[in-house]
This record gives C-alpha cells, sequence and structure tokens, in this order.
C-alpha cells in the first residue's frame, strides 16, 4: 500500500523570521519526500503510535536553516507571551536576540497519522499522513529533544496537544537542551 502525505496547516508556520526551522524547499516538495521516504520504509517511531520521524536525504540538508544559537554569557535573551493558535492557552516563550545561528547537521520531519490527528481535530487533508512539523538539528547535536511546553500540553491533553506520556529522563533531557540552547529571534 502506499500512503499519501499531506501539508497540515501547523507546519505552515515554519517560515523565515518566526524563530523556527524554515526550508527553501516548499511544504509541499517537502511532505513529497517524506512520502517517498515512508512508502520506502525509512522511517522510526515517534513519542506515540500514529507519529513517526523521517530523516531528510543529505544531499537537501542544506535547504534546511537551523534557528538555534547555543547560550553563553553574551546571550541576550527575550521572554514573552505567546500563543501558536487561538485555541491554545498562553505560554512563555524566550529568543536569543543575539549569536550565530548553528549550522543544520540533519532534518527530521515529523508526520501524523489521519486518526491521531482525529483525535483533537486537527486533520488540514484527507492523506494518510500529515507533516506536522519539521526539525533542523545542529551539528554536534545528536537527538534534539521535544519542547517542554509540547510535552505539558501532550500530557496534560491541553488545546494543541496530542495525548502522550514522557519518562523523567525525557523531561530531564528537554529541560537540559533548552537551558543551553535557544531559538534566534
Amino acid at each position: 500500500m502506499n500512503y499519501k502525505v499531506g501539508v497540515n496547516e501547523f507546519v505552515k508556520r515554519q517560515r523565515p523570521d518566526t524563530g523556527k526551522t524554515f526550508s527553501t524547499l516548499s511544504f509541499e516538495k517537502i511532505a513529497k519526500h517524506a512520502e517517498n521516504k515512508l512508502n520506502n520504509k525509512y522511517f522510526r517511531t515517534g513519542y506515540r503510535d500514529g507519529v513517526i520521524i523521517i530523516d531528510v536525504d543529505h544531499n537537501v540538508v542544506d535547504k534546511f536553516i537551523c534557528p538555534f544559537i547555543e547560550i553563553n554569557s553574551k546571550t541576550i535573551l527575550k521572554a514573552e507571551v505567546a500563543k501558536r493558535r487561538e485555541n491554545e492557552e498562553h505560554y512563555i516563550r524566550i529568543k536569543a536576540k543575539n549569536g550565530a545561528s548553528l549550522k543544520t547537521n540533519r532534518v527530521e520531519l515529523i508526520l501524523y497519522r489521519a486518526d491521531v490527528l482525529k483525535e483533537t481535530n486537527e486533520n488540514s487533508t484527507n492523506a494518510d499522513w500529515e507533516l506536522i512539523s519539521f526539525h533542523a538539528i545542529p551539528v554536534g547535536i545528536d537527538t534534539l529533544p521535544m519542547g517542554p511546553v509540547t510535552m505539558m500540553r501532550n500530557q496534560l491533553e491541553l488545546p494543541g496537544g496530542t495525548k502522550g506520556t514522557y519518562s523523567k529522563e525525557k523531561w530531564a533531557e528537554s529541560v537540559s537542551f533548552w537551558q543551553k540552547y535557544a531559538m534566534k529571534e
């Protein structure tokens, strides 16, 4: 069986000047790349059934721009009250106002299966899977932990979250990472 991968509206927030990983490829081209990898069984399981992670081919890694800087004593941080979507609770978002963006080493594409998206009424297409997010992982980082605010939304099943539970090690890894790195404003 060949699966179709659609573009979820949520991923479309990943554009230049947002502090998020963005790409010079269109969202549709990224979804097509994910679809080819999925149908050739090049993926791994995500944080729950119905969530998968696909590593992009090395020949397109340079098409993804990493938003992270490594925090040091000269880093100027900015905290702001933010919302990702209208139906979600506010949270405190921290961004770095200065520092050089780190070089992208590899990129992960995050796909959710249609039934998982339907649990929270968040599917945007009729595809079997949808591209929800993509993450540029900087040189020197093996694993990019999920952000603690996202983990909280998921575990508490808050609006914008997709049911999930995490070990104390996953929580600690997330907090540790986000104490050392920030998204660039």
